[in-house]
């Protein structure tokens, strides 16, 4: 049989694998977004307030945040695969539960436990990818990731509202149980059996846990009530910002000492410049991102006088450019390195961004549109070559931890922005002033993430120089 033949099939393989864990990924990020757009209605058929009801997307959110440490440890000690499958099964048992909530608190909850299995699924996406595609190609699959990445916050409210418009409110939790189901079974059938475990398995961290996992929740916490206070002086923020830079605090001098059980997340990590500069662009990016899908449905709603459910389709745009340049960047990065299409990306998406700072009442709608297809393409020329970047740098053992600190510092990204751009709006003297300034800070983000990008790996190495499995991490 021929060396073609069985490349094909090992293509067709990958394809496979791509496509069942990308399903997987895709529950939560649609999930999430989706029951952001329902509060005012399950705030009226529950008989709660808004706030109170709040607390099923912020309850999802912190579950998430804390059992990402959890799955930094636990891929290596189960397996990616038996982890992957009991993800799946923890989130459509929430799900199902979430959709047969008879009041707030037992939503709450429900949703919580849905956070927990996205919690296990979301950063298994990045290191099921990483290891199936290797080194050589991990541009062109952190590319087709992009698409889930893209289109997924922005898929989501259209979806909720389309739900909301024609069903009652559970369905938006009932009809992930099908899907979660055939992922599962897909998934049973398509995922490599874990290898074989090589020596002793590793010990759990449980200090570093205690510490890691509580810390980056309550920052995100505070975070999140911050963007719903409109103010980062409150008690309410202040004290889980405060206990959470204390507990990171304490963890940082935990995972310095030496000891039998290695750290949960390994602190060398961030001595690789390529590393480092990949992981601050992502992080940056997602703030850049979600401070654009937040503000931009008020821009079509207060200036041109359109509903939720047609606000959020005219915020298209911005996931569809995603979409359409992750995987093309991805694809180049593997052979002209990251560093020319991030420059390109970056600064496209800031010439976007100053752009959107001229917008008006009187300004046409096509403009918009075209502009926001705009800023997600040079979102995705910088994003797909990055995470391409932070996976050719990491040894094959260390791609779990650079996972797990890719996402949460990409979560920490997000729900800053969210935090700043609602302080931006509560402050400003009119709704059109409020956008004007939340495109100008998205515009000094995107500036930063254009100065970053020569720190960025250059052109990869041939295939067979690449240190995919070795212990040392490439600066």
């Amino acid at each position: 049989m021929s060396s073609t033949s069985a490349d094909d099939r090992l293509d067709a393989r990958l394809l496979a694998t791509i496509g069942v864990v990308l399903l997987g990924g895709l529950l939560g990020i649609l999930n999430s977004s989706m029951a952001a757009v329902a509060t005012g209605t399950l705030a009226g058929e529950l008989g709660a307030s808004l706030s109170t009801v709040g607390w099923a997307s912020t309850g999802f959110l912190l579950a998430v945040t804390a059992t990402i440490p959890f799955t930094t440890w636990a891929v290596d000690r189960f397996g990616g695969r038996r982890l992957w499958l009991a993800g799946l099964a923890v989130f459509a048992v929430g799900a199902l539960a979430a959709g047969l909530a008879w009041d707030v608190g037992s939503l709450i909850a429900f949703r919580t436990v849905q956070g927990i299995g996205a919690g296990l699924l979301d950063p298994l996406v990045l290191i099921l990818l990483a290891r199936a595609a290797g080194p050589a190609r991990a541009g062109r699959v952190m590319g087709l990731m992009g698409v889930v990445l893209s289109l997924g916050p922005v898929l989501g409210p259209i979806a909720g509202g389309a739900v909301l418009d024609s069903l009652d409110w559970r369905w938006m939790f009932l009809l992930s149980v099908p899907v979660g189901l055939a992922a599962l079974v897909l998934a049973v059938r398509v995922l490599p059996a874990d290898p074989a475990a090589e020596g002793a398995r590793p010990g759990l961290d449980v200090l570093g846990l205690a510490l890691l996992a509580p810390g980056f929740a309550a920052v995100v916490l505070a975070l999140s009530q911050a963007a719903e206070r409109s103010a980062f002086t409150t008690w309410q923020a202040l004290l889980p910002l405060v206990a959470g830079a204390v507990l990171l605090a304490c963890y940082t001098a935990h995972a310095r000492r030496r000891r039998s059980v290695p750290p949960l997340i390994d602190l060398r990590l961030f001595g690789s410049r390529g590393f480092s500069a990949s992981v601050a662009i992502m992080g940056l990016g997602g703030l850049a991102n979600f401070a654009a899908l937040f503000v931009l449905p008020l821009y079509y709603q207060r200036a041109h006088g359109h509903g939720v459910f047609a606000a959020a389709l005219l915020m298209a745009p911005v996931g569809l450019g995603g979409a359409i340049s992750m995987p093309l960047a991805g694809r180049l990065s593997d052979r002209v390195g990251p560093r020319g299409l991030a420059t390109g990306g970056a600064a496209l998406a800031l010439a976007a961004a100053l752009a959107f700072t001229r917008v008006g009442t009187s300004t046409a709608e096509t403009w918009p549109v075209v502009v926001a297809l705009t800023l997600g393409l040079g979102m995705g020329l910088f994003s797909a070559p990055t995470m391409g970047s932070l996976y050719r740098s990491l040894p094959g053992p260390m791609v779990a931890q650079g996972s797990s600190v890719l996402y949460m510092l990409n979560q920490l990204g997000a729900a800053l922005g969210v935090a700043v751009v609602t302080l931006i709006l509560q402050t400003s003297d009119d709704p059109l002033t409020g956008v004007q300034g939340v495109f100008w800070l998205t515009a000094g983000v995107l500036a930063v993430i254009l100065a970053a990008v020569p720190l960025l790996p250059g052109r990869p190495a041939a295939p067979a120089a690449q240190p995919a499995m070795s212990g040392r991490i490439t600066r």
